[in-house]
């Protein structure tokens, strides 16, 4: 990991279907974040989430680093890298040991979550995460943190998260091609959720929904942990092909003036409003009303929250989402969007924002960077919780046990 002084830096690459974003996060002594360098490319070897074309992959991520560099004037040499795609599965399990002495250890809880992912995958598949959602210790459920809690049986439930090997090895490979370490690869949808969520979301109950170029992701958080999740193979491309094909335009111009200009309803659009369209070929650009525009989003638009209540519904967890549905990826900057959602799904619905962080908190102020700054996010907490757990250790250690195994530490302190 790089390091600029003696202060931390954590860089977080997402690999998407659209771009390539780098984001350089420096960790300050007093454990504040700040962003110090970003950088973007145009994506254009990943299709839905997966590697298609190495060379145009490898291209766009030493492009989004070194703008990224340049900007942070560090070099980067170690990242935390997304996983997305509609090859993630996941599914939840439990596990369950008895407790090795009369209180909850740490080897303990890694026992019991080795337990809970103990379970039989196809050989093409790895689990690349198993996220705890409580503790249950002698019956007693609800429980977050279980070291140090007395008992004799403990239990736990987590959701499983699987993808498929190749499709991580690939991303990996070009990283690694590009000189890069990979240090973590993280589900996508988890790390934009890290991003954008409140606590009392995700206690009350909420849908994250990341609309990508090439695939749609949904999670469900309840009690604060994650219930359900899945991956629609559906995006804000099928939104930029339909524009294309109905206004005969190239899908760069396509995708283009749906930034510029589209909405996700016609009725917020003036029947006399007109937008410059491209033509495909060497015709000249023409006029066409912006209405056309919209009248070919809300469909496709439609079409995609029809698919997430599907989800929902299916996932029976329908009844315990509270507080609403919360959107992140480049889909959701259309105007009216979270209106739109509202009234198809019955729901509160609202864009999520990176949670605000210091440095260049402005650029990076954006659902479309959700994702890689709360690979950010998610890696400075981690290696902090990491670094308290040996510090913890090490004080256990040099407390012994006894008279005789402070007086030892008491020996060490003074050497």
């Amino acid at each position: 990991m790089a390091r600029k002084g003696q202060d931390q830096i954590i860089v977080g690459l997402d690999v998407g279907t659209h771009k390539v974003a780098a984001v350089v996060g420096e960790v300050r002594h007093d454990g504040t974040l700040e962003i110090i360098g970003i950088g973007t490319a145009v994506s254009k070897g990943i299709k839905k989430g997966v590697v298609v074309n190495v060379g145009e992959t490898m291209e766009a991520i030493k492009c989004a680093v070194h703008e990224a560099e340049t900007m942070a004037g560090i070099t980067v040499n170690a990242v935390y890298v997304t996983v997305s795609g509609n090859h993630l599965q996941s599914f939840n399990n439990k596990g369950v040991v008895a407790v090795a002495t009369r209180e909850v250890s740490e080897e303990d809880v890694e026992r019991v979550l080795d337990n809970a992912k103990a379970v039989q995958i196809p050989a093409d598949r790895q689990i690349l995460h198993t996220v705890p959602q409580e503790f249950v210790v002698d019956g007693n459920d609800g429980i977050q943190e279980p070291v140090g809690i007395s008992g004799q049986r403990l239990k736990v439930n987590v959701h499983i998260i699987t993808a498929q090997n190749a499709s991580v090895q690939n991303v990996v490979q070009c990283a690694e091609r590009c000189g890069l370490t990979v240090l973590k690869n993280t589900a996508e949808f988890l790390a934009s959720a890290r991003a954008v969520l409140e606590t009392d979301e995700k206690e009350l109950g909420v849908v994250h929904v990341d609309i990508g170029a090439g695939t749609t992701d949904i999670a469900i958080y309840h009690n604060g942990y994650i219930v359900h999740s899945a991956v629609l193979p559906m995006g804000g491309d099928h939104i930029t092909s339909d524009i294309a094909v109905g206004m005969r335009t190239p899908k760069s111009e396509a995708e283009r003036i749906k930034l510029a200009h589209g909405a996700a309803q016609t009725a917020m659009v003036g029947d006399d409003e007109t937008i410059e369209v491209a033509c495909v070929g060497a015709r000249e650009s023409v006029l066409r009303k912006r209405q056309l525009l919209c009248d070919i989003i809300e469909p496709r638009l439609e079409e995609i929250f029809r698919y997430i209540e599907r989800e929902i519904a299916q996932s029976q967890f329908q009844d315990v989402i509270g507080s609403g549905l919360v959107m992140t990826g480049g889909t959701a900057l259309l105007p009216g969007i979270a209106e739109f959602g509202e009234e198809l799904l019955g729901m509160p619905v609202r864009v999520g924002f990176p949670k605000k962080v210091g440095g260049l908190h402005a650029p990076v102020h954006s659902p479309v960077y959700a994702a890689s700054v709360g690979l950010v996010m998610q890696a400075a907490a981690e290696e902090a919780e990491s670094q308290r757990k040996i510090e913890a250790r090490a004080m256990r250690n040099r407390s012994g046990t006894g008279l005789f195994g402070r007086f030892l530490g008491w020996v060490r302190d003074a050497v």
